[in-house]
């Protein structure tokens, strides 16, 4: 029956963009930036001190949460809900030892390995990702730099939704390699050309006298 629901979960995802279209709140309140540690041989970093299964890879923060995976442009949120199976390889293949918080069904799996995400996510997945396990260490790609400008960023500093896309594109010149971040980046921009626009019309209709409104 699980793998039932995790099937048509897949389908529905599918279906649809890589990324949830909305903002979602997973339970993570982080109060300052995290350490990060390079997660040897492997183009990811891992939070040690992150009560959650918490990484960062090619420009964005990864989280392993209730049998779903998140990604955000900031360490401590607004998450998306990203598709099984748009999630990037090189985050798949961290091993089960990496996960601050692994779930149950992680029990009886070799730490050094990858966690069995063919067994878990069926049939589907495994045939699309064949051989995904499998990888050339030296053809690798570099780890992304850390946006450790965010660590100005703290508590009651953090900032809002519609300001992070301009401190981002400031401040962090990293393009992304993988195509479900940089459609994430993509949204985001969109996302506060919109609001900008919306803040305009609001901002005309405030300055017109009474009567002249369209």
């Amino acid at each position: 029956m699980r793998k039932l629901v995790i099937a048509l979960a897949m389908m529905l995802f599918t279906a649809t963009s890589a990324l949830a279209a909305v903002n979602v709140s997973i339970g993570i309140n982080l109060p300052v930036y995290p350490r990060l540690i390079p997660v040897p041989g492997y183009p990811v970093y891992y939070a040690p001190g992150v009560d959650s299964n918490y990484f960062f890879y090619d420009g964005a923060y990864w989280v392993y949460e209730n049998d779903n995976w998140y990604a955000s442009s900031w360490y401590n949120g607004p998450w998306r809900l990203i598709d099984p199976f748009a999630v990037p390889l090189y985050v798949l293949r961290v091993p089960v030892r990496y996960y601050r918080r692994p779930p149950v069904y992680f029990r009886g799996w070799r730490v050094s390995e990858a966690p069995r995400w063919g067994d878990h996510w069926g049939r589907d997945w495994a045939t699309r990702n064949h051989g995904w396990e499998h990888w050339n260490r030296a053809t690798a790609p570099r780890a992304a730099p850390l946006p450790t400008y965010q660590r100005r960023y703290a508590g009651d500093q953090y900032p809002r939704v519609e300001q992070q896309v301009p401190l981002h594109t400031q401040s962090y010149r990293y393009q992304p390699k993988e195509a479900v971040v940089r459609e994430h980046y993509q949204e985001q921009r969109q996302q506060q050309r919109e609001g900008r626009g919306e803040g305009r019309g609001e901002a005309r209709g405030q300055d017109r006298p009474h009567g002249q409104q369209r």
